[in-house]
């Protein structure tokens, strides 16, 4: 298939397909008579994965294991050594970032606990459209 029935068949322009090509992920394709880049269905699969992986957060460079696997023959990106390695690396950096927000979540709580045991400026029951600071 050509360039734009890839990019189109994948779901992304023929831009993303080239660059992929720079950078070693996709293949360079052969080159018809008339000198256009032409691929093999395998080329869908691919970037299938990069896009898959890219999705939930994988950083372009992180998608090099997977499609290097389904290259090597294997049947799954994520059958090799290499790519499960990613994926233990990005689920230590999403443990991480989740236990920074439990964090961040805790500090906040702790915060609104502080704030609503002080005195209202308001006053209790009393009508607060007369004061700035209570939604007036």
């Amino acid at each position: 298939m050509r360039i734009g029935e890839l990019a189109e068949r994948a779901g992304v322009s023929t831009r993303t397909l080239r660059y992929y090509e720079s950078r070693g992920l996709l293949p360079a394709a052969d080159r018809g008579a008339n000198g256009h880049r032409v691929y093999g269905d395998d080329a869908l699969r691919l970037v299938a994965q990069i896009r898959t992986l890219q999705d939930f957060g994988f950083e372009l460079e992180d998608t090099r294991p997977f499609v290097e696997c389904l290259r090597a023959g294997h049947p799954a990106g994520d059958s090799c050594p290499d790519a499960r390695a990613v994926y233990r690396r990005k689920i230590a950096e999403l443990d991480g970032l989740m236990a920074e927000l439990r964090s961040a979540r805790d500090h906040l709580t702790a915060q609104l606990a502080r704030a609503e045991a002080l005195p209202s400026p308001c006053g209790a029951g009393g009508s607060d459209t007369d004061l700035p600071l209570c939604g007036g």
